[in-house]
């Protein structure tokens, strides 16, 4: 099984994320990690990604979601997956039916959240075009819509509980 937290800068992916690897056991994916060094440039200078800098740093993040799954048997990743085309690919690279956990908040929130983390490539001021990217799931996906303001361990309890009852099928459960 492959868990796939994903939103918008500053929803808290990488938080849950790791939280969640923990409690499930698993090894954690920071997605970030996988931009080359021109896109991470691209964007601490300001400038949104276009599909062309995305599709290479999804199939990077496929490739180790699909590894890991097929050596220890369970991934959680962080990646922003904003749109349906961006998760569709992370699907076709690994191989896997995939599950998606969105936090999604305010802009208001997840502003104040940008500006108060450190040592991080992406300014607030892209924010604005992750909203405008953002595609929430469809029904389609195997998925899970979570308020980003909750706590982290709040989070992560909703995710255990519906990981355990969530059907493979694609059902999209909103709390």
């Amino acid at each position: 099984m492959a868990v796939i937290v994903m939103g918008v800068s500053g929803s808290g992916k990488s938080t849950l994320g790791a939280l969640l690897a923990s409690a499930l056991g698993a090894t954690f994916l920071e997605g970030d990690s996988f931009h080359d060094a021109a896109a991470v440039a691209k964007m601490r200078s300001g400038q949104p990604l276009n599909d062309a800098d995305r599709w290479p740093w999804l199939d990077r993040l496929g490739a180790a979601i699909d590894a890991e799954v097929r050596v220890n048997g369970l991934v959680v990743a962080a990646c922003s997956a904003l749109r349906r085309s961006y998760r569709d690919r992370l699907v076709a690279a690994t191989r896997l039916k995939l599950r998606f956990v969105l936090l999604d908040g305010t802009a208001a929130d997840l502003e104040q959240r940008i500006a108060r983390r450190t040592g991080h490539y992406m300014p607030s001021s892209l924010l604005a075009s992750q909203l405008a990217t953002l595609e929430m799931l469809s029904p389609e996906e195997t998925g899970i819509t979570l308020d980003a303001g909750l706590a982290p361990v709040v989070l992560c309890e909703a995710v255990l509980g519906w990981l355990d009852k969530v059907p493979l099928r694609g059902d999209i459960a909103t709390y």
